[in-house]
């Protein structure tokens, strides 16, 4: 095998601050902020940027199971065993707008990648679909007959993915509202799952000690991993699709290398179970949450080149027990953006002018992200106004009633 220039991970940061177990973390767009929530309820805020504080807000009754980061980074979505989610404008002092989204534990939130639709998923077994603006509900997906842990939109927005203790994965059309595939095959429950960057496969994560990975146009098994001595909590996707980030209750972080189907890394940092971890969206970091109530922060330090320099390798050896099956399909769905990128012939103008384009409208955008929040926000405060002065008005009138008896 020819030497190629890698590095490991490295831990770059610490945070502490939670008081019970990390459930979440995500970085925002441009990696400035990190977000995560505890079962201590609440919601931090980190700045990347040393001795820049950081931000708790407090506003759910009960654990945060889950945080994410609008695609714009203008909001953060948090979901509680309160039942309710919340929509925080992390520059805004920690404001944030409420809805009732279940009639139990929400246990996961995710935009999609167009920042207008959030899906959530509960243990009352159902997944919702909800606008962004205004949090209003779109509709229900309600096939699976036990606890959903987690739900995640395709990249493209089409598909949703969901995870359930009845033990399958569940694939929907959004648009037809129906389950066009379920898989069946784990041993435990799925605790995580989330779309490869191409949405041409999905990853699960299970209480089995397995990590699979499933092709959705054909619906088979690609690759599967038995890398962990106990429960997968979580995974992450690199943005690149050539990478996958795992974390367990046997408190270490494990990175595949999906091109070559084997384990690259195991991470030692958190005292017992590391229970969250995520990739930034550039990919050079990651981070990850524990039990041990702390929040770490890695650089990745792949060489860039690291994932062209394998294509070109046969690959197909088992190692430290992962076992990987239907490689050249793994491989087109993986590569599939970059044949596309290469064979385009536009020029260097005109994609300078699309991307300066579509900056501007992720601006605008983003900008509306928090306009709508605001103003949900004084219309909530406006209503508790209005209640109070009902209350005092009430008050006065059995006053004047009881002076008048």
């Amino acid at each position: 095998m020819a030497a190629l220039c890698m590095e490991d991970p490295s831990l770059e940061r610490n945070f502490k601050g939670h008081r019970d177990a990390v459930t979440s973390v995500d970085f925002s767009l441009n990696k400035k902020q990190l977000a995560s929530g505890s079962m201590d309820s609440c919601l931090m805020i980190w700045s990347m940027k040393p001795q820049m504080r950081a931000y708790r807000f407090v506003g759910h009754k009960d654990a945060v199971m889950c945080v994410q980061f609008s695609p714009s980074g203008h909001l953060v979505a948090s979901g509680s065993r309160d039942k309710t989610v919340r929509l925080w404008i992390p520059s805004l002092k920690g404001e944030s707008t409420v809805f009732k989204a279940h009639t139990a534990t929400v246990r996961s939130v995710n935009f999609s990648s167009d920042g207008q639709s959030i899906v959530t998923a509960s243990d009352d077994k159902t997944v919702k679909v909800w606008t962004v603006h205004r949090q209003k509900f779109l509709f229900s997906l309600s096939q699976h007959i036990n606890w959903v842990r987690c739900a995640r939109f395709s990249p493209d927005g089409r598909l949703i993915v969901s995870s359930s203790d009845d033990k399958t994965v569940k694939l929907w059309d959004k648009t037809s509202r129906e389950c066009i595939h379920s898989f069946c095959e784990h041993a435990g429950f799925v605790n995580h799952v989330d779309f490869h960057p191409s949405g041409t496969c999905i990853a699960a994560a299970g209480t089995d000690s397995t990590v699979k990975l499933w092709d959705v146009r054909m619906n088979r098994l690609l690759q599967h991993y038995q890398v962990h001595s106990s429960v997968v909590n979580s995974l992450s996707f690199h943005p690149s699709g050539n990478y996958l980030v795992t974390a367990s209750n046997d408190s270490t972080l494990k990175i595949l290398d999906l091109l070559e189907g084997r384990l690259l890394y195991t991470l030692h940092g958190h005292q017992g179970p590391a229970t969250c971890v995520a990739f930034s969206r550039s990919g050079d970091s990651f981070a990850s949450g524990g039990s041990d109530e702390q929040v770490m922060v890695w650089k990745t330090n792949f060489d860039t080149d690291y994932g062209d320099a394998l294509k070109t390798q046969k690959s197909g050896s088992t190692v430290d027990g992962s076992h990987h099956t239907g490689q050249s399909e793994m491989d087109s769905g993986i590569h599939h953006k970059k044949t596309k990128t290469q064979d385009s012939g536009r020029n260097h103008e005109q994609q300078e002018v699309e991307a300066s384009l579509a900056n501007t409208l992720e601006h605008i955008m983003g900008q509306l992200d928090v306009l709508t929040q605001t103003v949900s926000i004084l219309e909530q405060r406006l209503t508790l106004t209005e209640d109070k002065l009902k209350e005092c008005l009430e008050n006065q009138q059995k006053i004047i009633q009881n002076k008048t008896n």
